[in-house]
């Protein structure tokens, strides 16, 4: 068992450390909000002025990304619930709304590739995982992107030995904040809970690792902000430390 401290708090008996991936693992705000920026304008094009009431729904202000918003914390398939539902708004019915949707969400992707130039690793990413993993902490990813996309993003940045568990969530599956899915990481990676840190950027993370039983939810916030549900607040990933 290891002992983990954060800031002021002290973390006994840990044996596994399960990580949310974009905004904690991976530096992908400025990847999502131009992700976000072309699934509009192709919406736009063709329902002028559904633009931007779109931008401002996935959290989209001028030049930022709000990291508490729908497009850095939500699934794919949230996104495009919210997309949907805008379209509707605009007289058209539901399925053909979820259509343009859906249809402006794949376009998206097809142009914007993910790479460890567009897209990072956060800043001590590499350097904690490999202090974990060589004083023998089970790691793994449980992300809102789907398992394919966790999966893309070991394989981008060579992690695949650092990592017990990859995992993300199906469309018709739980979604994040549900305490089922931390249980089941957990369960995944064969420790109970109560012996597993959640490391994550967003209240979804904190609020389903409280509710899952979690050894304690810590809340990463690179803009020196402090998510008010975790058990502690840090700046950068090389704040945790192993005693």
């Amino acid at each position: 068992m290891i002992t983990i401290t954060c800031s002021n708090k002290t973390f006994k008996n840990i044996r596994a450390v399960i990580f949310d991936k974009d905004g904690t693992l991976e530096d992908s705000h400025s990847f999502l909000r131009e992700l976000a920026q072309r699934r509009s304008r192709l919406v736009d094009a063709q329902i002028p002025g559904i633009g931007e009431p779109l931008l401002m729904a996935f959290g989209v202000m001028d030049a930022t990304l709000d990291p508490k918003g729908l497009m850095a914390v939500g699934s794919r398939r949230e996104n495009e619930i919210a997309m949907a539902a805008y379209i509707a708004e605009t007289g058209r019915s539901w399925s053909e709304s979820l259509e343009i949707a859906r249809k402006a969400v794949i376009e998206a992707d097809r142009h914007l590739k993910r790479t460890p130039e567009t897209v990072p690793l956060c800043a001590g990413g590499l350097e904690i995982l490999q202090q974990f993993s060589a004083a023998g902490l089970k790691l793994g990813i449980l992300s809102s992107d789907s398992t394919e996309g966790v999966k893309n993003f070991i394989e981008r940045h060579h992690l695949s030995s650092y990592f017990q568990l990859t995992m993300g969530v199906q469309p018709d599956g739980l979604m994040k904040p549900d305490p089922q899915l931390f249980q089941d990481a957990c369960a995944a990676l064969g420790v109970e809970p109560a012996e597993t840190l959640m490391v994550g950027d967003s209240s979804l993370d904190m609020q389903m690792a409280q509710g899952g039983g979690a050894a304690g939810a810590i809340g990463i916030c690179w803009d020196g902000g402090v998510l008010k549900e975790s058990d502690c607040a840090i700046a950068r990933l090389l704040e945790l430390h192993i005693i």
